[in-house]
């Protein structure tokens, strides 16, 4: 089995593959406070409930945007499975052609998705990441990743609503029956979850604009399924995007 694991700013993914294939998906909170023997126990106990053990781990790769917490889950893998992890970042191979003003400052989990999108969908792509930022990668037509867009997540939205404002309290994020509001939380989610969705919308239409071509749009991260819905772009749900997109690069790399 090969380990592929997903580190953002607010969860970890961790998927185990083997022969090409997803046995199982596990998630846990990312806390930069936990020591690598804390999240060695937590990864012990997770691939347990999924019927596996550390012994049958070969390898494992890593894309990480929290670096603290990348150190701490590559060393818990080590100690887990006595192998050394791949860990996204300089000096490995992705397969992904990166044409922006600094490659270094590329993420990792911005380049598992690129990787994941260039073996699985036609060129040119556009990749809607939905987690604690919605970010928007941009891959020509040869495969080259041109550039993209970060905005807040629709979480950090509602956080700076709730938190610097007197009156407004948190809500359920889901959508309201209408975009006009009656109530304060029907305005509240109307203007997160229709408000993300039109931002999406606008920005898919002007890449494409940008670019002189139409896109394949495909969408992945914690918060799609809650906002892709209520898009007018046709597009594609990935859940699984960033892994697949890490097998690959440990493919590459081995």
């Amino acid at each position: 089995m090969i380990l592929a694991i997903d580190i953002g700013n607010t969860n970890i993914t961790l998927g185990g593959y083997s022969e090409g294939e997803i046995k199982f998906i596990s998630r846990l909170a990312t806390d930069s406070r936990r020591t690598a023997d804390q999240y060695a126990v937590e990864l012990y106990d997770l691939m347990r409930l999924a019927g596996f053990s550390a012994t049958d781990t070969e390898g494992s790769v890593i894309a990480s945007v929290v670096p603290s917490v990348g150190t701490a889950i590559a060393n818990a893998v080590k100690k887990l499975t006595d192998v050394e992890p791949i860990v996204l970042g300089p000096g490995v191979k992705t397969g992904v052609n990166i044409k922006i003003d600094n490659p270094a400052q590329l993420g990792a989990d911005l380049a598992a998705g690129a990787a994941g999108a260039i073996d699985k969908y036609p060129m040119p792509c556009i990749i809607i990441d939905m987690g604690t930022a919605t970010t928007l990668s941009v891959l020509d037509k040869n495969s080259a990743l041109i550039g993209g867009v970060i905005a807040a997540g629709i979480g950090l939205t509602m956080n700076a609503l709730t938190q610097n404002t007197a009156l407004l309290s948190a809500i359920p994020i889901e959508a309201p029956k209408n975009t006009i509001g009656k109530n304060t939380v029907e305005c509240m989610q109307s203007g997160l979850v229709l408000g993300t969705a039109a931002m999406i919308d606008g920005m898919v239409s002007r890449i494409e604009n940008e670019l002189g071509e139409t896109c394949t749009v495909v969408a992945t991260g914690g918060r799609a399924s809650q906002i892709i819905p209520h898009c007018n772009t046709k597009m594609q749900l990935d859940d699984n995007l960033l892994l697949d997109g890490l097998i690959k690069i440990y493919y590459k790399n081995i």
